[in-house]
């Protein structure tokens, strides 16, 4: 994606293995809270303190899922991107993802298949370079170039609960 607000994707056919693409998100509170709201997953380990601070963990970590989702956000919006059509994701959670921290997520073309089937590498770092979440993703990549206009999405306020 670039400055313009306009998308372009990378049709099967210049598809080159090896060939990848990342981006980087912080991992900030209203992440999880809007996550938990989406899902319904309000697990204490995601919100309690006091609670995480009995865990293995010892603090508040990120829905696992949360830092998995971001790949989809790679591959629909830059690599294959517009047209993208998921088959399945594996997903090894190797470390927690905790509040604040940068992932960059990136994946990377490990084989096509026929019928534009592509298999991909996916790898989630944190600011540390430690792998947090890594997995293969399997999709159908778009046989036509697109490029279309980024949808503008509206701006979410949190309230607190009554």
């Amino acid at each position: 994606m670039d400055t313009s607000g306009i998308i372009t994707n990378v049709p099967y056919d210049a598809l080159i293995v090896g060939q990848s693409a990342s981006m980087e998100k912080k991992i900030t509170n209203e992440d999880i809270t809007l996550f938990a709201c989406l899902t319904g997953d309000i697990n204490p380990v995601h919100f309690d303190m006091e609670y995480a601070k009995t865990t293995r963990f010892k603090t508040r970590i990120a829905h696992g899922m949360l830092g998995g989702s971001l790949v989809s956000a790679v591959l629909g919006m830059q690599l294959p991107g517009t047209g993208t059509i998921y088959l399945s994701q594996s997903l090894n959670f190797c470390y927690p993802v905790y509040l604040d921290d940068i992932i960059t997520v990136t994946v990377t073309v490990k084989e096509k298949k026929e019928k534009n089937k592509v298999v991909l590498d996916c790898i989630c770092t944190n600011q540390n370079g430690r792998v947090v979440i890594q997995g293969e993703a399997e999709v159908i990549a778009p046989a036509d170039k697109i490029t279309c206009k980024v949808t503008n999405l509206p701006k979410i306020k949190l309230l607190d609960p009554v």
